[in-house]
């Protein structure tokens, strides 16, 4: 484990906690403590800072908040493997918006079924009554490690087509490239929920986990709706970033 030679400044403005947070994220921004590495203990740091337990607990529950780091019960605080960002200015999947920023992107495929549409997805993808949806499931991996798990329903004459398909990459150049259907825009909606029983098993994550489920209705370049998706993301380890111009 590295050690600390780094004090504190009492007629800092900023209380002795902070001084230490920000001492401490400066370490971990830089690389200097690596994803999955255990900080010093809480002795360690109070030797080294010069400070009381309370104030180290404090500067630790501050880095645990920005999502920094993660307590492990009897072991300690570890780095948390930074999350992926992707950046919403376009329409895109996975793949196409992260292999640009260095990550490996690839899917395994659950099933591919016809099935009869709940309400939400007759009515989203403004299906007749008696209409079927092709659902496509899969498991999607950011640099190995799965990331998402993706519920994607087509309107069966468009999902058929699927079928002997590759799906182990991005549909949507598929559906441009391969099957001639221009895309257009997307409607996204986010939400947080706690992880159910398939998704911990899927992701390997733990009961209690939490999800960032977005729904996402994307259109054909006329306005038709081909694809309504529930991508379930590891809340730990993957975020969309917006930015809102106000004219």
């Amino acid at each position: 484990m590295k050690t600390i030679n780094e004090g504190t400044t009492r007629t800092s403005p900023q209380p002795l906690y902070v001084q230490i947070k920000e001492a401490l994220k400066r370490r971990i921004l830089e690389g200097e403590y690596a994803p999955h590495e255990q900080l010093p203990s809480e002795n360690a740091l109070m030797a080294a800072f010069g400070v009381s337990r309370i104030t180290v607990r404090q500067a630790l529950r501050d880095l645990h908040s920005e999502g920094l780091v993660f307590s492990a019960q009897g072991k300690g605080t570890f780095v948390r493997k930074p999350k992926a960002v992707q950046d919403l200015h376009r329409l895109e999947g996975l793949g196409e918006a992260m292999t640009p920023k260095g990550y490996e992107t690839s899917a395994r495929l659950i099933g591919i079924q016809e099935r009869r549409p709940t309400r939400e997805i007759r009515e989203n993808l403004r299906l007749k009554p008696e209409d079927e949806v092709i659902e496509v499931k899969r498991v999607r991996y950011l640099n190995r490690e799965p990331i998402s798990v993706d519920l994607s329903y087509f309107p069966s004459q468009l999902g058929l087509r699927l079928f002997g398909r590759d799906l182990t990459a991005d549909i949507f150049p598929m559906l441009e490239n391969e099957l001639g259907i221009p895309l257009g825009a997307a409607d996204i909606k986010l939400e947080a929920l706690l992880a159910d029983d398939e998704t911990i098993r899927l992701l390997g994550m733990s009961p209690g986990d939490p999800i960032m489920r977005v729904e996402r209705l994307t259109y054909d370049r006329a306005g038709n709706p081909i694809d309504f998706e529930y991508l379930s993301f590891r809340g730990d380890a993957y975020q969309y970033r917006f930015r809102i111009d106000r004219n």
